[in-house]
C-alpha cells in the first residue's frame, strides 16, 4: 500500500474577518500554486483510491483543487483524525479501516504529517521529515499498522511537483 502525504497549500493569515485558525482558507497564490501541483501529480500517473482530508478548510480547498484535477470528487473524505491536534499513532490506527486500498492520499498538517511519516518509516524511532506547503511524499508499507518499517519512494518539493505540470 502507497500513502501520500500532503501539506495543504499557502493559506491567508489570520485577520479580523475570520473568527478561527480553523476557517482559514487557501489564497489566491496558494490555490494556484496546488493547481499547478495537482498537474504535476497527474504528469507522474499517480493514483489514489481514497483522498483523506483535514477537516480545517485549507485542507479541505488542497483535497478539493487535486480531486478535480484527477476527477476524483468521489473519492474525498474528511476524518478528524488529521486535524492538527491529532497524534500520528491515532491516524494510522484510523487508516486501517482502509487496509483494502492500494493509494491513499492524507491531505493534512505539519507537524502531524512529518510525524506520521516518522512512525511509518522507523516503527517508533524518532526521524524528522518537514514538508513544505504544498509538499508531498510517497511511503510504502506492508499493511496498517504497518508490521515493518516503510519505505520512502520520493518526497517532492511543492516548486518540484509544480514544474511537472
Amino acid at each position: 500500500m502507497e500513502i501520500y502525504l500532503l501539506r495543504h497549500g499557502i493559506a491567508v493569515t489570520t485577520h479580523a474577518k475570520i473568527a478561527s485558525n480553523a476557517e482559514r482558507p487557501l489564497s489566491k497564490k496558494g490555490s494556484e500554486r496546488m493547481s499547478k501541483g495537482a498537474k504535476g501529480l497527474l504528469s507522474l500517473g499517480v493514483s489514489f483510491d481514497r483522498i483523506l482530508t483535514s477537516p480545517l478548510l485549507r485542507a479541505q480547498q488542497t483535497a478539493q483543487v487535486v480531486a478535480e484535477v484527477l476527477k476524483m470528487g468521489e473519492q474525498l473524505e474528511e476524518i478528524r483524525e488529521l486535524a492538527p491536534e491529532g497524534s500520528a499513532e491515532g491516524l494510522i490506527s484510523r487508516l486501517a479501516a482502509y487496509q483494502v486500498k492500494k493509494g491513499l492520499l492524507l491531505v493534512g498538517h505539519q507537524p502531524l504529517l512529518g510525524e506520521t511519516a516518522s512512525l511509518l518509516l522507523s516503527k517508533g524511532k524518532k526521524i524528522e521529515l518537514k514538508l513544505k506547503k504544498g509538499g508531498i511524499c510517497c511511503i510504502e508499507v506492508d499493511r496498517l499498522p504497518p508490521e515493518k518499517p516503510g519505505i520512502l519512494h520520493w518526497m517532492l518539493t511543492p516548486k518540484q511537483l509544480r514544474s511537472l505540470a
